[in-house]
């Protein structure tokens, strides 16, 4: 099978696309490198005018007449590639704005795959109009919605969310599923807004490649090592500012067993090194199930702090901890982070666990084999 994978943001592509290439399809990735985090993509799109003076040229030029020059650009570099972008059996994009396009753009893309293409699938795992709609519509789902309508996150850093809620998206949305064979959640924060959707395929969980994440079992001979990674651009999405001051009271409390390491926007071939020496991982707060980050921490043994609500707890039917729950709470974060430091071969025990659910339920190859089911009943 050929398969072609459109986007990339999270590592979630190129993991699959190396469960794929294990059981002798051939693969390519085409997508932006996702910022800093440079992801490696097999036919790259660059972001054009997206910063200092000619972003501000563009936005200005938007402003008079709508035309979004950064879409325009975008949509030319496609065009480079749309020769090797034909001929494939399976197209399946990571969202339904993979290219961070204007919806007119993400048209003319979109349908120059469907013109040229097999099978069109698309993957629910990051926000897109009906998880917006849903999470709007039920505020006290665990999300990042509240932290807006709480007026924790203005609206200008909230707008690549708020789009999907403008006119033009749903246009964009009703045009993509119009012409889709399936939509597939890779988690449970996508899974449950989807659920009695006529187009929902079901749930295919993260694939990791555990080949590339070795496990390492922790040992505690000296201080207890936490981990905290920060993306300067989602710092309140992934409730950041309650994993620091938590931490801020741990290091008081436990000055003489804890060491904090604290990085800020790195790249991610040096981010998913930089945690290797920690026992404890503080991941994101606002979500039911495991982001990216954890899952490729778990697989190298980590504690971490991260979706896991009972919704999650029940679909996997775990009787003991694989993570660390996270909510928007400092004094039940202090509370949790006291009890490891106070218990290291809770660490330990959890930290062994994490590995085997990971090799049990994210196997990249297995995962793999659940795509090609997938795309090829549909």
């Amino acid at each position: 099978m050929k398969v072609l994978l459109v986007g990339e943001y999270s590592h979630l592509h190129n993991s699959l696309k190396d469960g794929l290439k294990a059981l002798g399809h051939e693969v390519f990735i085409i997508g932006h490198n996702d910022g800093f985090k440079n992801f490696p993509v097999d036919f790259t799109i660059q972001k054009k005018w997206d910063s200092g003076f000619l972003k501000k040229i563009k936005i200005a030029v938007y402003k008079i007449s709508g035309f979004d020059i950064s879409s325009y650009l975008t949509f030319r570099q496609f065009l480079k590639f749309k020769k090797q972008c034909s001929g494939f059996d399976v197209v399946q994009l990571i969202n339904e704005n993979s290219f961070y396009c204007t919806s007119y753009f993400e048209k003319k893309i979109i349908s120059s795959f469907l013109k040229n293409n097999q099978k069109f699938f698309l993957l629910s795992t990051g926000y897109d109009y009906l998880n917006v709609k849903y999470c709007f519509e039920n505020p006290d789902f665990k999300s990042i919605i509240p932290l807006y309508l709480n007026h924790k996150i203005d609206k200008k850093s909230f707008g690549n969310i708020l789009k999907f809620r403008e006119k033009a998206f749903l246009e964009l949305h009703q045009f993509i599923y119009k012409n889709i064979n399936g939509i597939i959640a890779t988690d449970l924060d996508y899974h449950i807004p989807l659920q009695g959707n006529e187009k929902y395929l079901g749930m295919i969980p993260n694939p990791i490649n555990i080949e590339k994440l070795l496990f390492q079992p922790l040992n505690i001979t000296d201080k207890i090592v936490i981990f905290h990674g920060i993306n300067n651009e989602n710092y309140l999405k992934k409730g950041n500012d309650y994993f620091e001051k938590a931490l801020e009271i741990i290091e008081q409390k436990y000055a003489s067993k804890v060491e904090v390491v604290t990085v800020r926007s790195v790249p991610y071939a040096q981010y998913i090194n930089l945690y290797n020496s920690c026992h404890i991982l503080l991941d994101q707060i606002y979500a039911y199930d495991q982001g990216y980050n954890a899952l490729e921490a778990m697989a190298k043994g980590k504690v971490v702090f991260t979706g896991a609500e009972k919704e999650f707890t029940e679909r996997y039917n775990l009787s003991e901890k694989v993570c660390i729950n996270a909510i928007p709470d400092v004094d039940y974060l202090v509370k949790e982070l006291s009890f490891l430091i106070e218990n290291p071969d809770k660490i330990i025990a959890i930290g062994k666990r994490a590995r085997a659910f990971i090799e049990k339920h994210h196997h990249y190859k297995k995962i793999a084999e659940k795509y090609i089911l997938k795309w090829n009943e549909n």
